[in-house]
């Protein structure tokens, strides 16, 4: 992820671990809502209880990353630009942490849906709009990982494409209200797992937000699709410079040690 090296080695291994641990935890908050999800399709009580348990082992490694945090920044006191990132691990692991609150809330309405009985109302746009979302997390955290601005910016539009369609989901589903009122408490449960994922695309977008603020240095919160779009074209600017220094240096070590061989 890193682009460039410090003198300090001890640096970089720490900045490293706090990446690889920011990364460990998305990838277990995304399984935690696939799972949740699963459970609710599958109608698997175990599964989805399951998930609830889980959520101890997530929180630890909210400690645990915050602490790591807090010493590196303690004992390393980073520059400007890796300040920026480690920032973005500390703003970061929030949002992480509030995915997997929000797959609890999934398992719990499960539970609770199972137990009601039969009706497939609502099913196929929980598993529409939790395709649409998991993916959004997956593409956030990917971007993370690979400093990549133009694919947090992706994230960022897919966000109003989930809004969008929860909003056309709860329509649908107080139709199916209106026709059978016998449904009434398992559909707001549905609903509830639905205003979940969305939420959970909230803070993927958030994440990918944080992804290009530490690359580029602007903070594009609230902001319009245009001023995205040049702190976007900043990263990009950034990232290439940071190449073209990495080359400079690495032919320069290259035609020290041509030298010492003549």
């Amino acid at each position: 992820m890193q682009n460039d090296k410090h003198i300090s080695k001890s640096f970089d291994q720490d900045l490293d671990e706090a990446i690889r641990l920011f990364l460990h935890m998305g990838d277990s908050a995304a399984n935690q809502v696939a799972k949740a999800i699963h459970a609710l399709t599958d109608k698997n009580q175990t599964l989805a209880q399951e998930v609830i348990d889980m959520d101890f082992d997530i929180n630890r490694m909210e400690v645990d990353l915050d602490e790591h945090i807090l010493l590196l920044v303690a004992k390393r006191q980073p520059a400007a630009s890796d300040l920026r990132l480690v920032m973005a691990i500390s703003k970061g692991v929030v949002d992480l942490e509030r995915i997997g609150d929000e797959a609890v809330k999934i398992a719990q309405m499960a539970i609770k849906i199972i137990a009601q009985g039969k009706t497939e109302y609502g099913y196929a746009e929980v598993q529409h709009l939790s395709n649409q979302v998991r993916l959004m997390v997956h593409n956030a955290l990917e971007a993370f990982s690979q400093s990549n601005a133009e694919q947090a910016f992706e994230v960022m539009r897919n966000d109003k494409v989930v809004n969008d369609e929860y909003q056309s989901a709860i329509r649908a589903l107080m139709t199916y209200i209106m026709e059978d009122s016998r449904y009434v408490s398992k559909v707001m449960n549905i609903m509830w797992v639905l205003r979940a994922l969305e939420r959970i695309g909230d803070h993927a977008q958030n994440v990918a937000e944080l992804v290009i603020n530490y690359i580029s240095g602007q903070d594009v919160r609230h902001s319009d699709y245009a001023e995205v779009e040049k702190a976007v074209q900043e990263a990009n600017d950034r990232m290439a410079a940071r190449q073209a220094s990495a080359t400079q240096v690495a032919d320069t070590d290259a035609g020290s040690v041509d030298k010492h061989k003549d």
